[in-house]
């Protein structure tokens, strides 16, 4: 049974839903413009903000803790039955056959593996939680990054999450629903036991690469903020965040060394910086050539 029903409009804190966000805050949209046909899905383990014209969610919040994640060892995977989600308005999701020989992974934004029970884990295999990732990085170092923020879990207990995709100035898409391709994809941490918070942003390619930057650079480059209720300082902090980990999946295992020593190089980022700054320009384009 979902915590809530369907809610549009990305300032709307539906009950149930708040509590993913840092002192019941959800992420905010920077520019209003990105808040135009979006609903808000609220599940067992996570929110998201679906965006109608891109096609796959603009976020996803968790509030993470170690409770979870020995839930999820406890079930295990039980599903890998992805999905399209019924609660969004005719039109607006992404459907299975879009994904089909596109050559991009269905990539989670919260992952099953942070889900504690068979229901949570059911709900992440929504489309709605998703956005087409490379092989390359879903399966490396965007594993890796996953992994990460676990121990940062298991250390002081609990941790908030928000993922979400960013775009380029030239959006690809794939599929006849014109599903939108990220050109990174990021996951901002705030650890409120340590403090600490911060972004891995990490390019969508068939080499990819990851650094860290903080949470105020993250809302500049992107539009979006996704600790609200964090001061002005806390965003600014610089990041201080865990090195990804080694990913054990293959084909891809053995590029994992070369994704490692890339972690956090600053030439690798500028593209993925200019990309973001032209995200919001893109998008407003893109919903004002809608009929």
């Amino acid at each position: 049974m979902l915590l809530c029903g369907l809610v549009v409009g990305s300032g709307a804190q539906a009950a149930g839903c708040s509590m993913f966000g840092v002192e019941n805050r959800l992420p905010v949209l920077v520019n209003p413009k990105l808040a135009a046909r979006t609903t808000l899905l609220c599940n067992r383990s996570y929110a998201a903000l679906h965006s109608g014209l891109a096609h796959e969610p603009l976020w996803s919040a968790e509030r993470l803790t170690e409770e979870d994640l020995e839930g999820a060892v406890r079930v295990g995977r039980v599903t890998r039955y992805f999905h399209g989600d019924s609660r969004l308005p005719d039109g607006d999701g992404a459907r299975l056959s879009d994904y089909r020989g596109s050559g991009y992974d269905r990539g989670h934004l919260t992952p099953s593996g942070d889900a504690a029970d068979r229901q949570a884990q059911e709900q992440t295999f929504s489309l709605a939680n998703v956005v087409p990732q490379t092989p390359a990085l879903n399966e490396g170092i965007w594993a890796g990054v996953e992994m990460a923020v676990r121990d940062l879990v298991h250390q002081d207990g609990s941790v908030y999450v928000v993922t979400g995709p960013a775009f380029d100035d030239d959006v690809r898409a794939i599929g006849s629903d014109n599903v939108f391709v990220p050109a990174a994809t990021w996951k901002a941490i705030y650890d409120p036991v340590s403090g600490r918070s911060g972004a891995y942003v990490c390019r969508n390619t068939e080499t990819p690469t990851c650094t860290t930057l903080s949470i105020a650079q993250l809302v500049s480059d992107v539009g979006i903020d996704p600790f609200p209720a964090l001061s002005n300082t806390v965003k600014a902090q610089p990041p201080d965040l865990p090195r990804p980990e080694a990913s054990p999946y293959r084909p891809h295992v053995r590029d994992v060394s070369r994704e490692r020593q890339s972690y956090g190089q600053g030439p690798d980022w500028q593209a993925v910086r200019r990309a973001g700054r032209e995200a919001l320009r893109a998008l407003s384009r893109k919903w004002e050539e809608k009929p």
